[in-house]
C-alpha cells in the first residue's frame, strides 16, 4: 500500500490577471521507505506540490492521502505523522540546540523528560551530541542543516520532507547529510520525499525521480532508468531531454574546499 497518493492533485491561485493553475493535476505514488526526488524547472509546480502534501496549502482540486490519512478531511493527522525541513529552516538565533529539541519534542506532545531523552537521542544520531548547549547562530551551516533535520524528526514521522536540503552546504557537509538521509531510510523505514535542484544530488540519493512541468508529471523512473531511456549517461542530459530546459537556478552553489 503506498504511504502517498494522488489523483488529479490541483492548485488553482486567483490573481488581478485571473487564474493561475500552479499545478494542474498531480498523479503520484510514493511507496514506504522510498527516496523519492521531486524535480523540475523553475515554476513546474513542484514547491506547490510540495506544500500541499505537507499540509501548508491546501488543493483546489483533486485527492490525496498521505501516511494513510486524506490531505482533506484530515489534515492533521497528516501533520502529526509527517517532518518538514524547509529550505530556510527556522531555529531561534538565541535559543541553544538543546532548547530547540526539547520545545521541539513539548509540541507534538511529549513530557518534559520524554522530550529531554528524544533531544539525546536525535544529538547522538545527528552528531550533535557537543553542541548541545551551544546557540544556534554560533552554528556552521552543516551543523545547523542536521539541527533543521533533527527537529523534522522528533516525533519519528513516517514520511519526511526535505526542500532543498543541501543548499549553501559545502560538499563534505552535503555527503554527510547524504549519508543520514540513507540512513534514515535504511535502519528507520522512514519515507523521504526531496526538491532538489543539484542533479547530482538526485542521482545519488533518490530511489526514484518524478519531474514535473507545467503543472503535471511529465517523467517517472529511477535515475538510471531515465538516462537509459533517452540515451545518455548524466541526469542533466535527461532532464533537458525531457523538458527541454534545466533546473532552476541556484544561487547558492556549494563551497569548494
Amino acid at each position: 500500500m503506498p504511504i502517498i497518493s494522488t489523483a488529479g492533485l490541483a492548485r488553482t491561485f486567483q490573481t488581478k490577471l485571473g487564474p493561475v493553475e500552479a499545478v494542474r493535476g498531480i498523479d503520484l505514488t510514493v511507496r514506504p521507505g522510498e527516496i523519492l526526488g521531486l524535480l523540475g524547472p523553475n515554476g513546474a509546480g513542484k514547491t506547490t506540490t510540495l506544500r500541499m502534501l505537507t499540509t501548508l496549502l491546501p488543493p483546489t482540486g483533486g485527492a490525496a492521502t498521505v501516511a494513510g490519512h486524506d490531505l482533506l478531511r484530515d489534515p492533521g493527522a497528516v501533520r502529526r505523522r509527517i517532518g518538514y525541513v524547509a529550505q530556510s529552516g527556522g531555529v531561534d538565533p538565541q535559543e541553544t540546540v538543546r532548547s530547540e529539541l526539547v520545545a521541539q519534542g513539548r509540541l507534538y506532545g511529549l513530557s518534559k523528560a520524554e522530550a529531554a531523552a528524544r533531544a539525546g537521542e536525535l544529538a547522538g544520531e545527528l552528531d550533535l551530541t557537543d553542541l548541545l548547549d551551544r546557540s544556534t547562530a554560533a552554528l556552521s551551516g552543516g551543523q545547523r542543516r542536521r539541527l533543521d533535520l533533527a527537529l523534522g524528526l522528533v516525533h519519528r514521522p513516517e514520511v519526511l520532507f526535505l526542500d532543498e536540503p543541501t543548499t549553501g552546504l559545502d560538499p563534505g557537509s552535503r555527503a554527510d547529510l547524504w549519508a543520514l538521509v540513507r540512513r534514515l531510510r535504511d535502519e528507520h523505514g522512514t519515507t523521504v520525499v526531496l526538491t532538489t535542484h543539484y542533479l547530482d544530488e538526485a542521482d545519488a540519493l533518490a530511489d526514484r525521480l518524478v519531474i514535473v512541468d507545467k503543472g503535471v508529471v511529465v517523467a517517472e523512473g529511477s535515475p538510471s532508468a531515465l538516462k537509459a531511456e533517452h540515451g545518455v549517461t548524466t541526469l542533466q542530459d535527461a532532464f533537458l531531454a525531457i523538458t527541454g530546459r534545466g533546473p532552476a537556478p541556484d544561487t547558492h552553489a556549494p563551497v569548494a574546499v
